[in-house]
């Protein structure tokens, strides 16, 4: 059980690293065909995409990522409690 608690969380880790990777791609746009923006992109984007359609941008500001992100954080933590 321990196990695949610390797994969870290390999955979690290791996607809260690909949002904060890719959000610095946004801000630099590197080159399109860059393989690790490429990997942040096909990781995040399955899960940013469904937040994106609920939660609109705000004054021009695409806050799916925060949310993602903090959602994740709420996660790990949970998960760490068991």
């Amino acid at each position: 059980m321990l196990v695949a608690i610390e797994l969870v969380q290390l999955l979690g880790y290791l996607f809260m690293l690909c949002l904060f990777v890719r959000a610095i791609f946004s801000w630099i746009e590197p080159y399109p065909r860059n393989r690790v923006h490429r990997l942040t992109y096909d990781v995040t984007e399955p899960v940013l995409a469904p937040v994106r359609r609920v939660i609109p941008p705000v004054g021009g500001l695409d806050i799916s990522f925060l949310v993602v992100f903090i959602a994740v954080a709420f996660l790990i933590q949970l998960v760490g409690r068991v």
